[in-house]
């Protein structure tokens, strides 16, 4: 199993290429990925951008090739377009038969991805919701959310 934690962890004083050489992958193509990546891969991580660093972190990962990849909140920290490339990615590397679970607390990018949905509250599995109930779900969570909230709201924005 390869993890990508929301927080990412890097040595100090190690380029973003030192630091994919400590997974061993030979078929990896590392140049290749980076086209899509776009990283200084011969610079020090430490002058990395948060959005720089998430996407080393997500290339590490991909370089590991697990059969199982799970995913803590992928798309923080990344522009729209890189939030599309790893969609793109995650989508081709579930067709080669990977199975990948994402954590996130933004249900767009989990209806936009996944195959199915466990809604988490209080620690438990509140919903299980397969990909043809997402359209209803989201309606539903979003106007309960609504309704708690916007009587608040609508007193405090005057």
């Amino acid at each position: 199993m390869a993890y990508l934690p929301a927080e990412n962890f890097f040595y100090s004083n190690i380029t973003g290429r030192e630091y994919l050489m400590l997974f061993r992958n030979p078929v990896f193509e590392t140049d290749q990925w980076n086209e899509l990546f776009m990283l200084p891969l011969d610079q020090i991580i430490d002058s990395y951008s948060t959005g720089m660093k998430k996407k080393l972190a997500i290339l590490g990962v991909i370089k590991q090739n697990r059969p199982i990849v799970l995913l803590d909140e992928p798309f923080n920290g990344l522009d729209i377009e890189m939030c599309r490339i790893l969609r793109l990615a995650l989508l081709k590397l579930k067709a080669d038969g990977k199975t990948i679970i994402v954590s996130s607390h933004v249900l767009e990018t989990l209806t936009n991805l996944c195959d199915s949905i466990h809604y988490i509250e209080d620690g438990k599995i509140k919903y299980n919701i397969s990909k043809d109930n997402f359209a209803s779900f989201e309606k539903e969570v979003f106007a309960l959310i609504e309704k708690d909230h916007t009587k608040i709201i609508n007193k405090l924005v005057v």
